[in-house]
Parts: C-alpha cells; sequence; structure tokens
C-alpha cells in the first residue's frame, strides 16, 4: 500500500501526540495550533508546509522531508535534524523555539532564523553558509568546523564562534557582538 499524497489542506488544533500523523507527502498544506510532541514523524514529506503555533518538541525526525517550510511561532524543544532527510532540505525559522535542537553535518545554507531561541543548538560540521540569524539568542550555541561563510551574525546576540575552527570569510558580524570571536583569547574589550 502506498503512502498517502495530501495537498493544499489545512490542520488546525489537531494532537499527533495521541494519533500519529499518516506517513505521507504533504505538499502546500498548512498546520495550525498542532502538538507534535513525542509524535513520530520518520519518514514523513513536508513540501513547501507551513508551521504556526505548533508543538514539535522531542518528534522523531528519522528520514523527514522538510522542503520550503516554514516555521512561525513554534516550540520545536530537542530537535534532532540531523536525523532528517537532506533532500531538498529548506527551513525559515520565525519567532521560535529551538533550545538543544541539534543539526550537526546539515546543509542548510540560506536558511532563516528571525527572532528565535537558539540556546545549546549543536550546529557542528554544518553548511549555514549565507543563511540570516536576525535577533536570535544563540547562547551556548556550538559552532565547529562549521561553514559559515557569508552568514549574517549582525542583530543577534549571546553567540561564541571561534574563526580558526570555523569557515567565516564574508560572514556578517556587529561590532557590539565581536567579542563572541575572541573570547577563547580570554581578552578585555572597553568601550571607551
Amino acid at each position: 500500500m502506498g503512502q498517502a499524497f495530501i495537498e493544499e489542506e489545512t490542520f488546525e488544533k489537531k494532537d499527533f501526540s495521541e494519533t500519529r500523523l499518516e506517513k505521507g507527502h504533504y505538499e502546500i498544506c498548512v498546520f495550525s495550533n498542532c502538538n507534535f510532541s513525542n509524535s513520530n514523524l520518520s519518514e514523513v514529506q513536508f513540501i513547501e508546509c507551513e508551521f504556526y503555533d505548533c508543538n514539535f518538541s522531542m518528534a522523531n525526525l528519522n528520514q523527514t522531508v522538510f522542503n520550503d517550510v516554514i516555521f512561525k511561532d513554534c516550540k520545536m524543544l530537542g530537535l534532532h535534524f540531523e536525523k532528517s532527510s537532506n533532500f531538498g532540505f529548506s527551513i525559515q525559522v520565525e519567532n521560535s523555539q529551538l533550545n538543544h535542537a541539534s543539526f550537526y553535518g546539515k546543509k542548510m545554507a540560506k536558511s532563516i532564523f528571525r527572532k528565535c531561541k537558539l540556546q545549546e543548538v549543536d550546529f557542528t560540521n554544518s553548511d549555514i553558509s549565507g543563511a540570516v540569524f536576525d535577533e536570535c539568542d544563540l547562547r551556548n550555541a556550538t559552532f565547529d568546523r562549521s561553514n559559515l561563510q557569508k552568514t549574517d551574525f549582525r542583530n543577534s546576540y549571546d553567540y561564541t564562534i571561534d574563526p580558526e575552527d570555523n569557515q567565516i570569510k564574508g560572514a556578517k558580524f556587529s561590532l557590539q557582538s565581536v567579542a563572541g570571536l575572541l573570547k577563547k583569547y580570554q581578552i578585555k574589550i572597553e568601550d571607551t
């Protein structure tokens, strides 16, 4: 039996933590106020879908496809995006909490994060070149062997990035946050 193909449907106030979302291909669908916490989304395909006010905390993303997906006002704690499919991976996240998520080794160039909490998120070995982090809290986020070329961090804060361990050519930083690039040297930067 083949997987379901669902196109241009709206799902409102559904609790997928109790009843699993049917495995299938969801294209141009809208999910509003849905609960996916601790749910199994493995091998589900989301193409050009939008999620508003949804809770994805601790959901299983094994081989889940996220292609041109928008998350707005969502709770996405502890997600392992590194287990999701690399095929066409493209996300835009706004005003959402992604604390303790992992993008380890993920290719996600040109992704957009606006007004997000990204505390203790793992970006190790990831390609986020050309991405935008706009007004994001990156406290204790890990950037190690990451491709950050042309990534925009100008309006974000609390990040620590080692220029010797990451590719940062062409990346954009604000003057007040440049201390996050020099933290390992334990120098003091003072405004005179």
